[in-house]
């Protein structure tokens, strides 16, 4: 009887019934749209003019484009709360972040965040996407650190979970942290992303979308106050002009009980369905991957969203060597001789020892370096995030020449093209360099005064001196190598970043944005789509290119399916379902083995029996 006592009163102490309190919940901020900072300096002084305000949350999109620049604005602003504010980063500020999500964690000091108030655990994660276009993603480092604190967090305490997106399947990842919070005391979730006030029911979770602090079409912006009672939580809306609207969401406390019900999760059938290839070897790191895997006859290569470059055996898989950086890594390495060579986060290219993953030399840039390196006759190609690309000897790191005149970050990974450097950024424009000095030949836009349609993540292709590219503006766009003219642009198949060119050069494949796999002949003219096969992988936006090897197509989706057909006969020879994050684009090893890497940091060595 006495311990029955003992733990009723530790249920009662740990929901945190003693006091009522009260915390803002701001969301989507947009700094550096036209309204963004004027708006959130109101809601700061707002919410300073209210003495019973306990802290303020702030759920993502901070930012516009998570450039240095408005990070440090946004942080200056809410510097100025007079209370103990938390914040998250939403899609906006990684997704063309151009430190990668670097920048963020300096000025804020982490992405991820808990703390305890009147016996409420408050639990927050970062969501992506991360540099590349995908669905949000709960990044892997986050997942780990979540069970981390959940396996810390008493069973019966009470918990409010925090982030960007809803818990839905708008987030590829919802379901590994919805099940989670279900073995816990949940009591309720808070997201933004929507800019709007909405209430959700997450798989029996009540969750709160709230609105965008930005004043939209309003006259003045707006947040919510959160009040948290003995038994129930209030939803209600301020103005920062003193006004606060009625409470529109009402929210029960009470002990979670997890219903039991089955719900919607990701579908791996089709791997029963094609039979004929699977993994030899899967790993799954740590972190996010956002990079393509360097291989040789011994290792596999890939760096992480933490800053580990890592080596795994390639007959096995297990782990050989790692390198530390101190900034993400979305540069896809490159092996040259006996070195490996990658950007980071942290402002820095690397070459590291093939063999043991010690340095041989390190290069400096002003900012992060993101972007892919490409190498011809000992010179390694790469761009960076201070508006810079350079040309380095591949032996030392030594600079050899430098072009400072780059709108915007790069990202991409570049082409070499008849004695030019090609590449994109997040600037509007495509490049073209002369490769042994570094002058600039030409360069593209495809008329969009918004940077979200930059040619920043396409992989230029080229035959018969012609570049082809297709940008987020859904368009293939064929351009003269010599002069950077556009020769002609089709948009009838909605082509969105993902091509490839086939072994033969005769024809530009495309992943279109619904289904379907297309073809177009590389003519000089537009000849239109030369034919469409309707792959039925779905809904699909995500930059990843499709290779060509010994007459089999192998591209990859959003969803975490690698797909191989016969362009010839029109017909999927196998697919496979990895996990439900985006595929990076992959290396071909042979026709019948693939290395492979998802957003969610699994690597797998694909092989067809």
């Amino acid at each position: 009887m006495k311990n029955f006592c003992i733990a009723i009163f530790l249920l009662i102490a740990n929901f945190g019934y003693a006091q009522n309190f009260k915390y803002a919940f701001v969301t989507d901020t947009h700094v550096g749209t036209a309204t963004g900072e004027e708006d959130l300096r109101r809601t700061v002084a707002d919410i300073n003019s209210q003495k019973d305000i306990d802290f303020v949350v702030v759920t993502g999109d901070i930012t516009e484009m998570g450039t240095n620049d408005e990070l440090k604005l946004a942080k200056e602003i809410l510097s100025g709360l007079n209370k103990k504010f938390y914040v998250i980063p939403g899609n906006h500020d990684t997704g063309w972040s151009e430190s990668g999500g670097v920048s963020f964690i300096k000025e804020f000091g982490y992405d991820k965040f808990t703390f305890d108030y009147n016996g409420f655990r408050f639990i927050a994660c970062a969501s992506g996407p991360y540099v590349r276009m995908s669905d949000g993603h709960i990044p892997r480092d986050a997942t780990v650190w979540l069970d981390s604190v959940l396996n810390k967090t008493p069973k019966t305490m009470p918990i409010v979970y925090i982030n960007h997106y809803p818990l839905d399947n708008s987030l590829d990842n919802w379901y590994e942290t919805v099940d989670r919070l279900k073995t816990k005391n949940i009591q309720y979730a808070i997201c933004g992303h929507g800019h709007q006030n909405k209430a959700y029911n997450f798989e029996g979770i009540a969750g709160t979308m709230g609105r965008s602090n930005l004043r939209a079409k309003d006259s003045i912006g707006g947040y919510n106050i959160v009040d948290m009672t003995k038994d129930s939580v209030f939803f209600t809306t301020r103005k920062p002009n003193g006004e606060t609207l009625a409470t529109w969401r009402k929210i029960a406390l009470k002990t979670f009980v997890n219903d039991g019900k089955a719900y919607e999760r990701p579908d791996f059938s089709i791997n029963k369905k094609y039979t004929n290839v699977k993994p030899v070897w899967t790993y799954h790191s740590n972190a996010n991957v956002v990079n393509t895997p360097a291989y040789n006859n011994n290792l596999v290569i890939f760096g992480n969203s933490l800053g580990l470059v890592e080596a795994l055996n390639r007959k096995t898989g297990k782990p050989a060597w790692t390198y530390q950086t101190k900034g993400a890594i979305y540069s896809s390495p490159i092996i040259n001789n006996d070195l490996v060579i990658f950007g980071s986060g942290d402002g820095n290219i690397y070459a590291l020892h093939l063999k043991n993953g010690k340095l041989a030399w390190k290069t400096a840039a002003q900012k992060s370096v993101l972007g892919s390196p490409v190498i011809q006759a000992d010179v390694l190609f790469i761009g960076a995030s201070d508006n810079t690309f350079s040309a380095l000897d591949v032996k030392t790191g030594k600079l050899k020449w430098q072009f400072k005149e780059v709108e915007g970050t790069i990202v991409g990974k570049p082409l070499i093209y008849q004695g030019k450097i090609i590449f994109g950024s997040w600037g509007r424009h495509l490049y073209a360099l002369d490769i042994n000095t570094g002058a600039l030949l030409w360069k593209w836009n495809n008329g969009h005064a918004n940077r979200m349609f930059s040619p920043a993540m396409v992989t230029p292709v080229a035959t018969n001196n012609t570049i082809y590219i297709a940008a987020p503006d859904r368009v293939l766009t064929a351009i003269d190598a010599t002069t950077g003219q556009t020769l002609w642009r089709n948009s009838e198949a909605k082509v969105r970043e993902s091509i490839g060119l086939s072994a033969d050069s005769a024809l530009i494949y495309g992943k279109t944005m619904q289904d379907e796999i297309v073809a177009y002949k590389t003519t000089r003219t537009d000849e239109g789509v030369a034919w469409k096969y309707n792959a039925g992988y779905g809904y699909e936006h995500t930059p990843s290119d499709l290779i060509e090897k010994n007459g089999k197509l192998f591209f990859g989706t959003k969803n975490g399916t690698v797909y191989c057909i016969d362009p010839l006969a029109k017909k999927t020879l196998w697919a496979h379902k990895i996990d439900n994050a985006m595929v990076n684009t992959f290396k071909v090893i042979d026709d019948k083995t693939l290395v492979v890497s998802t957003m969610d940091g699994k690597i797998v060595l694909l092989k067809e029996n």
